[in-house]
């Protein structure tokens, strides 16, 4: 997925409210950016980090720049959650997910059940028809991948129909799309959301595919790469 807007890098000097940042860019102007994250971001962002920001010219917008991704020293940290769907969906079509391949048809959020699941993959030749729902991962513990990073009564919901559709015969795919590279295994983040945890343990027992795969960011794309371990 290339960034369709211009893009700089900068400084971030904090976080506030949720939605907002102050950024220094690197020509030196000092800006205000939005953050399109409902999440805590713990271990995603901290003063004096890079960051990486694009520039919109829509008079109607309130703030003209959206933080995309942090630099921790280490890696680029992808914190724009509204690309998420973007980048699985071009991954879909281009079959860079070797589990999904195969589909000639991908419908992004299907309605079912009480939900809305992030994608619905039909017309294989050989495969059923497949559910996916997608998160974005950016908390980490050393080099393990975590989710979520608050109690997330939603992804609940999420795994427990991910179970119904299993159960009434569908493929049912748990898509984690892990935005940094400093990490080598994914798992749940048992201490923040122990019911999470304990749901997504029963969502592997009964035939749910559970993937994560990593992204390469830049300041020209994000691109899906490497699929990681995955351990419950």
């Amino acid at each position: 997925m290339k960034f369709e807007k211009p893009v700089y890098e900068g400084i971030i000097e904090k976080r506030y409210k949720r939605f907002l940042s102050d950024i220094t860019l690197k020509s030196g102007e000092f800006v205000h950016a939005h953050v399109p994250n409902t999440g805590s971001m713990t271990n995603c962002w901290a003063q004096g980090w890079k960051v990486l920001v694009t520039y919109h010219d829509d008079p109607k917008r309130k703030m003209q720049y959206t933080l995309e991704a942090t630099h921790n020293g280490k890696t680029w940290i992808g914190v724009n959650t509204s690309r998420t769907n973007k980048i699985v969906k071009e991954a879909l079509e281009l079959e860079l997910i070797k589990e999904l391949k195969g589909y000639k048809s991908i419908k992004p959020e299907a309605k079912v059940l009480e939900s809305r699941i992030d994608f619905y993959l039909s017309e294989h030749k050989s495969k059923e028809n497949c559910y996916v729902e997608v998160k974005n991962v950016t908390l980490n513990d050393g080099d393990k991948a975590l989710f979520p990073d608050a109690v997330s009564t939603r992804g609940q919901k999420h795994l427990k129909d991910l179970i119904q559709l299993k159960a009434e015969g569908f493929r049912a795919c748990m898509l984690y799309l892990i935005n940094r590279s400093d990490v080598i295994s994914f798992s749940p983040a048992t201490d923040v959301d122990p019911e999470y945890a304990r749901l997504l343990k029963e969502a592997k027992s009964a035939g749910v595919e559970i993937l994560a795969y990593q992204t390469k960011i830049s300041k020209k794309e994000i691109i899906l790469t490497d699929k990681i371990k995955v351990k419950i």
